[in-house]
């Protein structure tokens, strides 16, 4: 009887554990730190060449950019939500390679690329060479979020960008008198095949933000027109996801700016989250390893550009291996930090 008794006594502990156990929430505390940082392009930036006026526009416009999306999480919106509001700033001034500012292609035309990445869920969705779509970033979430694909392209990604009710503008809405010509200037100096011109002169005015909102999710996206002169449907790591765009919430967020055929090859953005999943590096760490030693050794030197990125404590580092990057980040403090030269 004893026996039975203690047997008892054992199944009546553990059955009221389990129930204690089954109330506990999944989450019990729910975080409530954010941050974003953003760039604007990697490349040729140098103090001695940017006039006073023209410093004090990009250091508006990134301000305009980053407090847009900072207001969006202190108020408690999603990730998402600040990384594609924070973009459509900058892709609707003339001042960066995306959206209104892009670059022209060999043609004369502008082509647009784009992506969108939620560290939750890893879904992802982007859009390639469009003409016509006022606000790619807008484009890549919507067929991140309506479409059963990652990727659309070219007139089909147009066509569902309409659908979507997404803004759509003629081609001339995209044509600035500097990147007209500065394509001129390329193909000036263009001696002999396409490939043998140096673009390293040019700087890259991509643009792309990273954020962690309060539920801990973090979220990253990229916009750009591309190079100067691409010919033949030439698409760079911007629209790839794990190249130029790349969030789990494991890890990091990260957005790529910098020679796109190299980032492609190293699979930047997905290469400093993994090596802080697996080799448990920081942040830090995995982002210096990636920019200053894996990429230039793909790229023989000519691996050139940089990222921004955000982990999952909200910890944020903006690494480049150019003389300069625009970027500016913003905490959950309201603590401002705007740069665009190496020093």
């Amino acid at each position: 009887m004893k026996t039975i008794f203690r047997l008892l006594l054992v199944v009546l502990i553990l059955t009221s554990c389990k129930k204690k156990a089954e109330q506990i929430p999944e989450n019990p505390v729910q975080k409530a730190g954010f941050s974003i940082v953003i760039h604007g392009g990697a490349g040729t930036i140098l103090r001695e060449n940017m006039s006073p006026e023209n410093k004090a526009l990009y250091k508006s416009k990134l301000e305009e950019a980053i407090r847009v999306g900072y207001h969006i999480l202190k108020n408690g919106g999603t990730s998402l939500d600040a990384v594609e509001k924070t973009i459509n700033i900058l892709e609707d001034s003339p001042l960066f390679n995306a959206g209104k500012g892009a670059v022209f292609t060999n043609e004369g035309t502008n082509e647009h690329d784009a992506s969108i990445m939620d560290g939750k869920t890893l879904n992802a969705g982007a859009s390639a060479g469009t003409k016509t779509v006022k606000n790619p970033i807008s484009l890549a979430r919507a067929i991140m979020e309506h479409s059963p694909h990652v990727m659309l392209s070219r007139s089909g990604a147009e066509q569902f960008a309409e659908e979507q009710g997404l803004e759509i503008v003629d081609p001339k809405y995209f044509y600035t008198e500097k990147s007209f010509n500065a394509l001129q200037r390329v193909k000036n100096a263009q001696k002999t095949a396409f490939y043998n011109q140096n673009i390293n002169d040019n700087k890259f005015g991509t643009v792309g933000c990273a954020a962690l909102d309060k539920q801990g999710n973090l979220a990253a996206g990229t916009s750009t027109g591309g190079m100067t002169n691409k010919r033949w449907g030439r698409i760079g790591d911007s629209p790839i996801i794990g190249a130029g765009t790349y969030a789990n919430n494991k890890t990091c967020a990260v957005s790529s700016t910098g020679w796109g055929e190299y980032f492609i090859r190293g699979m930047v953005a997905h290469d400093i989250s993994s090596l802080m999943e697996y080799k448990n590096m920081s942040l830090e760490e995995a982002a210096k390893e990636v920019i200053h030693k894996k990429l230039p050794s793909i790229g023989d030197g000519r691996g050139d550009g940089g990222i921004i990125a955000i982990d999952k404590n909200g910890n944020m580092v903006m690494e480049f291996n150019t003389s300069g990057m625009f970027r500016a980040t913003m905490n959950a403090h309201g603590e401002l930090f705007i740069g665009m030269f190496k020093d």
